[in-house]
């Protein structure tokens, strides 16, 4: 699997505004949302899921990143939205350290093992130091877009 394959490119947000963790969520399930990846309605009740997810265990892994995640019968399959977070903002990450890129993650209930694969190549491409480098740089859509692009090659 690919990080192209999961990503929606309408949902990167270079450019995060909130000043809080369940802020920048909002952000990224309205990107989703927008990008046609489900039905605006359900912006609220994703909120609600991925906070209750988040109270289990903060998906700050580290390093600057999170990959909050839910899984829901709403999707057909996986599909992340991407924002980024200049100034940083508190997700009680592992290290306590702010987090400026979130990887939002949405899986098909009914396909565990691709919510699996995802999490695996996310986690894969994101322990990479120069891969959070980089994106940690980013400052447009392109700029994302093109890092991807060279994670998958």
């Amino acid at each position: 699997m690919k990080l192209q394959d999961l990503i929606l490119e309408k949902a990167i947000v270079p450019t995060l505004k909130g000043a809080k963790r369940d802020e920048c969520i909002g952000e990224l399930l309205a990107a989703l949302a927008k990008g046609g990846a489900f039905k605006p309605a359900l912006k609220d009740e994703f909120l609600k899921a991925v906070v209750k997810r988040e109270k289990k265990g903060s998906t700050g892994f580290g390093h600057g990143v999170a990959v909050p995640h839910v899984k829901t019968t709403e999707v057909q399959r996986c599909v992340v939205a991407v924002g980024l977070h200049a100034a940083g903002i508190d997700f009680n990450s592992l290290d306590r350290q702010p987090v400026h890129a979130i990887f939002l993650l949405l899986s098909p209930e009914e396909h565990p093992e691709a919510h699996l694969e995802a999490m695996e190549t996310l986690f894969g491409t994101l322990s990479q130091e120069q891969f959070r480098k980089f994106l940690k740089q980013a400052k447009s859509v392109a700029d994302v877009v093109t890092l991807l692009e060279e994670a998958d090659a």
